[in-house]
């Protein structure tokens, strides 16, 4: 059995009960004691089969309040669709150079974008880029001919989601040093987000639990309900 942390062993609530969305928010941030800014975690159980192709779901969601993160982006592109990648902030830029640099091992960055006319090259880096789920693709917003855009979006609070096998959603909504506010809005629009790329196949409850915690620390279910998405 893996030995829990001390902090989630300190709390004695009730770890079954559904809490308001307030509430929940407020007891994360309360336990949130490490010498470091923890990051906010969202863990959302729907009510989906990934193994069935009508029943993906992915998507990409701008964080009103931002993620908290430096995310550091990479851009496959040639001649003015690079410069412009560049001047938006992007830390690496370039085609068959980046290519050569990635297969050598250069990994320092946290997402991908790239021109529909890059993809060819970026394929050759499936093996290496789709474990890590940084392969772009155009139904996430990273494969486009506007990269400035995109990389304003990364940099800006963007987040990508991709139910895994087992049904559920990870995301980062922020830091514990967010005021609850900043919380709040960012869960309701990763909820609101999921909600509409709702897949056909998709029967029943859709979602069907949903908690909360901070990195190291205990985790709180929430109330659907009192989320206040459609």
């Amino acid at each position: 059995m893996t030995k829990q942390a001390k902090r989630i062993q300190a709390w004695t609530g009730d770890r079954n009960a559904n809490l308001a969305l307030d509430q929940a928010i407020s007891l994360v941030k309360t336990n949130a004691k490490a010498k470091f800014d923890e990051t906010i975690e969202i863990a959302i159980n729907l009510g989906v089969d990934p193994r069935h192709a009508d029943q993906q779901v992915r998507g990409v969601v701008n964080l009103p309040s931002g993620t908290g993160r430096d995310v550091r982006v990479a851009v496959f592109a040639r001649g003015p669709k690079a410069d412009e990648a560049t001047a938006a902030g992007a830390e690496t830029v370039g085609a068959e150079d980046l290519m050569e640099k990635i297969q050598g091992g250069f990994m320092d960055f946290d997402r991908v974008i790239a021109t529909p006319d890059m993809m060819a090259l970026v394929g050759r880096l499936g093996k290496v880029l789709g474990p890590r789920g940084l392969m772009p693709n155009p139904k996430v917003g990273t494969v486009t001919m506007n990269v400035g855009q995109a990389v304003k979006d990364a940099k800006g609070g963007a987040v990508e989601f991709r139910v895994e096998k087992a049904g559920i959603v990870h995301a980062g909504i922020g830091k514990a040093s967010f005021t609850e506010e900043q919380l709040k809005v960012n869960v309701v629009a990763l909820v609101d987000a999921l909600n509409k790329a709702k897949p056909s196949g998709a029967k029943g409850t859709y979602v069907k639990r949903i908690s909360l915690s901070s990195t190291m620390g205990p985790g709180f279910k929430i109330d659907v309900a009192s989320i206040g998405t459609p």
